[in-house]
């Protein structure tokens, strides 16, 4: 095992923490992470939102709305039900920037498409197609100088992460 820290989204390695409850398990993602040291986040929780939870989306601009500009103020992380959950996300985001720094970790795998984890994509306000952008906590992430890549995109920056 290496020395080398990559902060990794905890639903892409087996934990129920999805807004659902649920996992989203991938297991080339777990293989290829074999030989590094692991720094699990699941930044809704660390913002202090329940597991299950209601599933939220990035709302404004027009709808083209990411996550820097909820860190803007000009956007907001609203549940399907219409409640601000901005507060909770930037929260759990800045969390996850804290455990990166305390941490080592210059590298996170984060969840596709989630309005806190997504990397260079997020959902739409009906959840039905993807937009560019970033979610909360990685836009805050990347603010710091922390590299973010998704869970579907990560095999080049992980292989070059790994021979620094």
């Amino acid at each position: 095992m290496t020395d080398k820290k990559v902060m990794v989204s905890a639903c892409l390695l087996g934990e129920n923490c999805r807004f659902d409850g649920g996992t989203c398990t991938n297991q080339a993602l777990k293989d290829d992470l074999e030989d590094v040291q692991l720094i699990l986040v699941c930044p809704e929780e660390m913002g202090g939102l329940s597991t299950p939870r209601p599933r939220a989306r990035i709302v404004g601009r027009e709808g083209n709305a990411d996550g820097v500009d909820v860190l803007a103020g000009e956007a907001q992380v609203l549940t399907h039900e219409g409640k601000d959950v901005s507060d909770a996300y930037i929260r759990g985001g800045i969390k996850t920037l804290d455990l990166a720094k305390s941490s080592g970790a210059e590298l996170a795998i984060l969840k596709s498409n989630s309005p806190s984890c997504g990397c260079g994509q997020v959902f739409t306000e009906d959840f039905q197609n993807l937009k560019s952008g970033d979610g909360t906590t990685t836009a805050i992430l990347k603010k710091a100088g922390i590299q973010v890549v998704n869970d579907s995109d990560y095999h080049q920056a992980l292989n070059d992460y790994k021979k620094k």
